[in-house]
């Protein structure tokens, strides 16, 4: 997997301040993206073991709230993989001491959850990624949703969902 950015001081992409990682790779090209060049696969550098010590340095301090995932598509099969070991890590570090959000352009229903109907998104990470994740950002940007004044959401389809309190 590559990342495209790394932002270690983040006020709008979650709650408090955050350290948010842009992956690479997005199959859903929604039309107005803010992030495009994230689409491609090879963007950006490669995620490598330092570049997780990094960003667990990154997190240690106490203001940081904790870690945002977003992209570029977090969710890409692909990715999945490549996050969730480093997504364990963040866990055995912080505990729940650091909330992880994940923003994806899928639709927690319908493409995530075991009883999804499509399997395109879902693989062997799947459900323990849903299962480390505090809060999900759902569901595609739509240009013609575009809201500004959504906190921590490009679109009104978009969804701010609490795993915390559905587990």
């Amino acid at each position: 997997m590559n990342y495209a950015s790394i932002r270690t001081c983040d006020i709008a992409n979650g709650d408090g301040v955050r350290v948010s990682l842009f992956v690479s790779g997005c199959t859903h090209h929604c039309k107005g993206c803010f992030n495009e060049a994230a689409w491609d696969f090879g963007y950006g550098e490669p995620f490598t073991r330092a570049v997780e010590d990094r960003l667990l340095e990154a997190l240690a301090p106490s203001y940081i709230s904790g870690l945002t995932v977003l992209g570029g598509e977090p969710m890409e099969p692909c990715n999945q993989r490549a996050l969730l070991p480093f997504l364990r890590r963040v866990r055995e570090r912080f505990g729940n001491a650091k909330t992880i959000w994940i923003y994806t352009g899928c639709i927690y229903e319908l493409e995530l959850l075991p009883e999804a109907k499509t399997d395109r998104w879902r693989t062997e990470a799947t459900d323990e990624i849903l299962a480390i994740v505090d809060v999900l950002v759902d569901g595609p940007f739509i240009e013609e949703l575009k809201n500004i004044s959504l906190r921590f959401r490009g679109s009104s389809n978009q969804r701010i969902i609490n795993l915390r309190k559905q587990a």
